[in-house]
C-alpha cells in the first residue's frame, strides 16, 4: 500500500546522501586528491567550462595535484580561478603543466574544516528529515481522505522512521570518517 512512499523517500534521502558526499569531497584533508578542483570552472573561449574538462588533472604525489590543460593558453586563466577559490592553494607553473602543493594542514584549519563537515552534516539531516516529514504529510492526508485507517496511518509512519533513522545514521558514519581524516596528522 505505501510501498511507492516508501521507495520514494528512499530514493530521495539516497540523493541527499549523495550530495552530502559530494560535499565533503571539496575539504580537502591534507592529501592531494583531484576531486578538490571540481567546482572551480574556467572562461574557455567564451564558454565556462568545468576544470577537468579543459586538461588532465592527477595526483603524482599525495601531496601534490598536477593539471595540465590541453589549450596551454589557459595556464593563466585556470591559475586565476584557483587563486580566486577558497582552497587556499597557490598554482605554480612551467608553461605546460601548473602544480599545486597540497601544505600540511594547521590544527586551527583542521578545527574549521570539522564545523564545516558537521554543519554540512546537520543541513543533510535537516534535508532527510524534511523528505519524512513531507511523506508523513502524505500518509495523513490519506488518512484524512479515508483511503487507509489509523493503524495503517501509524504503521506506515513507522516505517518512514526506521527509513529516516538508517540514513541520519549513514549521515553520522560519513561525519565521522571525514572529521578522522581531517584529524589525522
Amino acid at each position: 500500500m505505501f510501498t511507492s512512499l516508501y521507495k520514494e523517500a528512499e530514493e530521495r534521502m539516497q540523493k541527499t546522501i549523495s550530495v552530502y558526499k559530494d560535499e565533503l569531497q571539496s575539504i580537502r584533508a591534507g592529501r592531494a586528491n583531484p576531486a578538490l578542483l571540481d567546482k572551480i570552472s574556467v572562461d574557455y573561449y567564451g564558454q565556462i567550462t568545468p576544470l577537468k574538462q579543459v586538461g588532465s588533472i592527477s595526483a603524482p604525489e599525495p601531496r601534490l595535484l598536477v593539471i595540465q590543460p590541453w589549450d596551454p593558453n589557459l595556464i593563466p586563466a585556470i591559475e586565476k580561478e584557483i587563486l580566486k577559490s577558497d582552497l587556499g592553494l597557490n598554482p605554480s607553473n612551467d608553461g605546460k603543466v601548473i602544480r599545486l602543493v597540497i601544505p600540511m594542514l594547521t590544527e586551527e584549519r583542521r578545527k574549521e574544516l570539522a564545523k564545516i563537515v558537521k554543519k554540512n552534516s546537520e543541513n543533510a539531516k535537516v534535508a532527510i528529515r524534511n523528505i519524512r516529514r513531507d511523506i508523513n504529510d502524505r500518509i495523513k492526508k490519506m488518512e484524512k481522505d479515508k483511503e487507509i485507517s489509523e493503524d495503517d496511518r501509524r504503521l506506515g509512519e513507522e516505517e518512514i522512521q526506521k527509513i529516516t533513522d538508517k540514513y541520519i545514521e549513514e549521515i553520522d558514519s560519513i561525519t565521522k570518517n571525514k572529521e578522522d581524516e581531517l584529524m589525522e596528522i
